[in-house]
């Protein structure tokens, strides 16, 4: 992995395991990523951190049905989860893929390098 991606998913992770939005198993791939950084488990914690960044990084769609839903009512509240709700459907309106958290922001942006990362 080049010298400055590298330096970019590292800075990334760091702000995705600091981020209070990110989901605990995906704090631990990232740490298990990072501690593996320079050593000859590097390439199958990259294989494994990137497959876990995909399978937890929340859709904009998924986001507002959650929001829009019981269980939604229940972790957001009743109030903020119309909020919530109308921040998804804004931002999928001005074109956003994903959840905009914190978390999601910083798995995004790890997942722009994602070819680079698996070279």
């Amino acid at each position: 992995m080049e010298r400055e991606v590298l330096t970019f998913v590292e800075e990334k992770s760091r702000e995705l395991i600091a981020s209070s939005t990110c989901y605990a198993g995906l704090k631990d791939a990232a740490q298990a990523w990072l501690d593996a950084v320079g050593t000859d488990k590097e390439a199958e914690e990259t294989k494994k951190y990137v497959a876990e960044l995909e399978a937890d990084i929340m859709p904009v769609d998924g986001l507002i049905a959650f929001a829009e839903s019981e269980a939604g009512a229940q972790v957001f509240g009743p109030e903020k989860t119309k909020e919530v709700a109308a921040h998804g459907k804004k931002i999928k309106a001005e074109g956003a893929k994903y959840c905009d958290c914190p978390a999601c922001a910083a798995a995004e942006a790890i997942l722009s390098k994602k070819d680079q990362m698996l070279a």
